[in-house]
Formats: C-alpha cells, structure tokens, sequence
C-alpha cells in the first residue's frame, strides 16, 4: 500500500539531480513507508534525495530512467562468502560437508595469489549481478582478492581466513595448532584492515573461521583486536557435527559457550550458520546482542536446519548470506521462508515475504553496524539499490510486490544495481568490467586447481 511520506520540499534540493527513476515501485524495508507504487527516486551525491509518489516538482537530473513495470528494492547486503569457493561449484554441495574439511578437492591452502585474483572476482561479480551491493568476504589471500573485488565497484566488508589450526592437514583428520599460523592471519586482517580504513565501500572486518579450528587463546587474542580497532567478526558458528564434536572434546563446552568465555560473544560477532545451537546457546546470543547469518540453502541442501524461528523469537538479529554455493539473495529468500515454516509446521504471520527481505537487507546491515546508512531505502540514505524487471511473465501481475518477489522472481530478474548511486549494473550487464574475460580467467585458473587436486572433469572440452 502506498502511503503518504514525510514531507519533502523541492525548493530543498538543487535544480539538477544526478539520476532519477520515474514509474517505479518500491519496496523500501522501511516500516514507515514500506511500499510506494508508480514512484519516484532521486539520488544526489550518493544518497536518496527524492523517494515520493511523483516527481520533485521543477527538479531536473542528469540522467532520467523511465522504467514502469520495475520494482525497486534495498540492495542485498550478503554478509557472509568465500568467493574463491565458487571453485567447488557443483561439487562440494553433494558431499554433504564443508570444502575446507573434505579431502580429494581444491582447497584454499593450494590457491595461488593470481587463481584467487580470478576466482574471486568470477564470485564477486555473479553476487553482483544479482542484486548483492555488499559482498561479506572471508579467505585466503584477501589482500589480492579485496583489490580485485574492489574493481566492479561493489561494496566490501572482507577478512582474511584467519585461525591458527594446520589446514593443509584438517581435511586429513590431523588438528593441530600452531601459534605462528595464528599471527600470520591475524596480521593479515590487521594489514587489510590498515590498507582499506576509512574507504567509503570498504570495511574490513576478522575472519575468525570457527571455534574448532581456532585454540581458546587464540580466540582470546582475537576479541582483544576486535575491541581495540571496533572490528567486526564473521565466524561460523554451529555449523556442523564435527565441530561440535571437537570443540566438546577439546574444551567440555559449546562453541558458543567459548565464544562467551573468551569475549568474542557480543554485538560485533556474526555467527554463520547457527545450525547446532541449543537453547542455552540461543539465550547467551540474544542476551550478548550477538547476530545469526542465515545460509539456508547450504544448510538445507546437505540436509540441515538452522532453528530460526527459535532464533528470531529470542529477538536475535537475523542477516541473511549466500555463502559459497550461489550468489542469489532472492533464491535465499525463498529457502529462508520454506525452512522457517517447515519448523513452524504452517504459514503463520511471523514468517511473511517481508521478514525474509528484512533479513536480506537491513539485517545485513544491522549485523555489519551499517543499518544507519544501508539496508533500507529513504530520503538521505545511501543509494544502494536493485531494480527488479517486473514485465517478466513469471513476475506478472503485481499484486503482493513482497509476495511475488520472494515466491517467484531471481537474481537473474535483476535490470539495474547501484551503489553510491553509480550504476555499477545496466541492462543485466556490469559497467566497470568485463564478464566475458572474468569467466574466462576464473575457469582457466580452476581447471588448473582441479587438475592439481589430482581430477579433471574437462577431458571432452579440449
């Protein structure tokens, strides 16, 4: 339903805009206007300057996009990714566990700087492509891939992989830590964190991969850095048996309990996954003011659930990330909304298309401490945006824009993606780079990682 804005002067704004969209709907996650109809949105130096039911009377732009038929919405901010994993694609979902740990395939410890160059920015173009303005990045050598991943234009909050177990052995069931690994990824975070500070798209954050391949003292020393440079933390969090087990046998608790324990559990940390939380776990989050990143498509596809609907009625921030199978927000959307109400056993008003977007938005944002710039759209916020195509036939009519958004549409639907305000994707295709070559570098330094791995799956594409 459209309902009245607040009152915005035209005799407030300059006599020249630099971009705006005429006969849009928006959909703005913003619960004092959540949705406008046949619209108009004008951006000024990087923010939302006009957002009303006409247009800004006597107001020009220098660039006006008549675009009926399109829907607007926040752009996605993905928290939580590995786009060098894209690696893996089509292979590591049907093993049923997570790459790092699973023997027999490419592994972050035999990326080289120039493949992870490549790789990433294939990752970070295909989350672009599909409506993602922020892209969570966590792996190795994120000094080359930040840089490279920083060329499209999009927004960042990356981190090197950062613990202190043998990696190269993980996989091979050998644990070990080692306090000079821990310092090399720890200073690699800080150096990121050195180089990009004070970057208006960059924001780095600490990687902390998990509670079982990071020692307690190690943990320690991370919340200490956390503190003292006000660094997020993106960890997994729950997100398998195995750590469970191991963090059981190594310290006699929870991982979420060690979180605790060592100072890590509070508002700065992200905690991926949260498929094996008990409710002891879920009370010390919400009490902490720690937030949960959502990957239900991983999860579900290997056959598990996170407890969100227990996750959300403790009054936990959920955030919503793609993680490494595919960089769609939209398809998410969808698997988050099934999967709460398969738990809920029903449709029931809690879990709507409109909570999901929340999640994919300004959750994000909330988890990243950005909520006061992004995740949602009004006048003097960042203008981040998607613009949906919605003459497409499986999107017609639009009724319930939320409805058919989250039900029906993909990323692939995506027309348009600004960040800044600058059009960073038009007519589906991105502004800044080439995605023809980026397809081309990044399969080229794959078949090479697979071949190393001892499996090629191109014998009869040569």
């Amino acid at each position: 339903m459209t309902r009245p804005g607040p009152p915005t002067l035209a005799a407030s704004l300059p006599p020249r805009l630099d971009l705006l969209l005429l006969g849009v709907d928006v959909l703005t996650v913003d619960p004092a206007r959540p949705e406008l109809r046949d619209a108009a949105l004008g951006v000024l130096d990087g923010r939302i300057a006009w957002l009303d039911v006409a247009p800004p009377p006597g107001v020009a732009a220098t660039e006006v996009l008549r675009l009926p038929g399109r829907v607007v919405v926040p752009g996605f901010v993905n928290v939580h990714n590995h786009a060098i994993l894209s690696m893996v694609r089509g292979v590591a979902v049907d093993l049923g566990f997570a790459p790092s740990y699973t023997p027999g395939i490419p592994k972050g410890t035999d990326v080289t700087p120039e493949q992870a160059r490549a790789i990433a920015r294939l990752g970070a173009l295909e989350m672009l492509l599909f409506g993602s303005t922020l892209i969570g990045d966590n792996f190795v050598h994120a000094d080359v891939t930040t840089e490279a991943m920083a060329e499209l234009g999009v927004r960042l909050a990356p981190s090197w992989r950062v613990h202190d177990v043998d990696f190269a052995k993980v996989a091979h069931g050998e644990w070990r830590f080692e306090p000079a690994i821990g310092r090399r990824t720890l200073d690699g975070a800080l150096a990121l964190h050195e180089r990009w500070r004070g970057h208006p798209r960059v924001t780095p954050n600490i990687g902390a991969h998990a509670v079982d391949t990071c020692s307690e003292d190690f943990l320690r020393e991370i919340a200490a850095v956390s503190a003292a440079h006000d660094l997020r933390v993106n960890t997994h969090l729950g997100q398998s048996t195995v750590e469970v087990e191991r963090v059981r046998a190594r310290t006699g608790r929870t991982s979420t309990q060690v979180l605790d324990d060592v100072g890590l559990l509070g508002p700065r940390l992200m905690g991926g996954h949260c498929i094996y939380v008990d409710d002891d776990d879920v009370a010390r989050m919400a009490r902490a003011g720690a937030h949960a990143i959502h990957i239900p498509k991983c999860n579900a596809a290997s056959g598990r659930l996170a407890p969100t609907p227990k996750l959300a009625a403790a009054g936990i921030n959920i955030a919503l990330a793609t993680d490494t199978q595919h960089g769609d927000m939209v398809e998410l959307m969808r698997w988050a909304l099934a999967t709460a109400r398969v738990q809920r056993g029903g449709v029931d008003d809690d879990w709507q298309p409109a909570r999901v977007l929340e999640m994919a938005t300004l959750g994000g944002a909330r988890a990243l401490g950005l909520d006061d710039e992004l995740g949602t759209l009004a006048v003097g916020r960042k203008a981040d945006f998607a613009v949906f195509d919605f003459r497409r036939p499986h999107l017609v009519p639009r009724v319930s824009l939320a409805g058919t958004l989250v039900h029906n549409a993909q990323g692939r639907d995506v027309e348009l993606v600004a960040v800044d305000g600058e059009l960073l994707v038009r007519d589906g295709r991105p502004t800044r780079v080439d995605a023809e070559r980026i397809c081309a570098e990044a399969e080229h330094a794959i078949r090479a990682l697979w071949a190393g791995a001892g499996k090629s799956y191109w014998e009869n594409d040569r």
